[in-house]
């Protein structure tokens, strides 16, 4: 019996990494796109390329039975950017998946994708939504919360504040949050369903009746770096607009606080809907936020991030 091929876009990325990890050890053979040389890696074939290169592409989907769209922008300077880098490119992969005869394809949106006209970002992920609900193609769309886990960058700051005891918070809002792993471990199993999942859309989570507050999530993530009390601080919504006008001044494209990613983080409503988890025979969150987040903090020390 061959090994079953399944196509990946973002496979380098955080949460790509943690999916590939896990794809190869429930028996596929991966092909992952890559736009710079990568090192070996037993049961992957990298495929060098992007997502606006048909060839690329198409060398990607070829023989493969499924597909996992990952990869995307979240922090780019213009409304274009974000089109590009998420609507445009996922127009490009179903394509390629319709020429290679791939039906079973799984993409990777955001709970941004809920509020299109709050942000460029969530505009362009309730684009890229779109395309794929007209793609024709055996679909499940998956929005994840906030991703937190090994190798992650964005949430790093968090970390580094609540160790010193202190940390700055968005304005008063809720959230959810999925550990790295538990994600990676759903995409896999949508990747070998072909039943249940045709055609949902989910918003998968750590499994916390009305999430988190932004508050309750930093003082957890004290705990696990061993801080017993965290002084939060949230930043009023005006200054965090302030400072998304202010940041792209002073680095320009490499602004990291941009007026369209203020918006974003000011939204008080990031909480996964009620109802719009994945059925508990296909997935379950399996691990406690609180280990979780003491794994997240043990990488972070082995690595000499914290």
């Amino acid at each position: 019996m061959m090994t079953p091929i399944l196509a990946m876009t973002g496979a380098t990325g955080f949460v790509g990494r943690a999916t590939l990890r896990r794809a190869v050890a429930a028996g596929w053979h991966i092909r992952a796109l890559t736009r710079r040389p990568q090192q070996p890696v037993d049961g992957v074939t990298w495929i060098a390329g992007a997502l606006d290169r048909p060839d690329s592409l198409a060398e990607l989907t070829a023989d493969s039975e499924a597909l996992l769209h990952i990869a995307g922008v979240v922090n780019v300077p213009t409304r274009a950017d974000f089109e590009a880098g998420n609507a445009t490119a996922t127009a490009h992969v179903v394509d390629a998946a319709r020429g290679a005869g791939v039906t079973r394809f799984v993409h990777v949106s955001s709970l941004a994708a809920r509020e299109p006209g709050l942000s460029d970002y969530g505009w362009s992920k309730a684009r890229s939504e779109t395309i794929v609900r007209a793609s024709g193609l055996d679909w499940t769309i998956v929005r994840p919360p906030a991703v937190f886990g090994p190798g992650d960058t964005e949430m790093l700051d968090l970390f580094r504040m609540a160790r010193r005891g202190i940390a700055l918070l968005p304005p008063r809002g809720r959230m959810s949050a999925i550990y790295v792993e538990e994600l990676a471990r759903l995409l896999v199993a949508l990747a070998a369903d072909r039943d249940a999942s045709i055609g949902a859309v989910y918003e998968p989570d750590d499994g916390k009746p009305g999430g988190w507050s932004h508050r309750g999530f930093a003082r957890a993530i004290g705990h696990a770096v061993g801080r017993a009390h965290v002084s939060t601080l949230a930043i009023p919504a005006a200054l965090l607009h302030a400072g998304g006008r202010l940041d792209p001044l002073v680095r320009r494209r490499a602004a990291k606080l941009t007026p369209d990613r203020a918006r974003y983080i000011a939204h008080p409503d990031w909480v996964a809907a009620e109802g719009a988890c994945p059925p508990p025979a296909l997935w379950t969150p399996a691990l406690d936020t609180g280990e979780a987040l003491a794994e997240t903090v043990r990488w972070y020390r082995r690595e000499g991030w914290l």
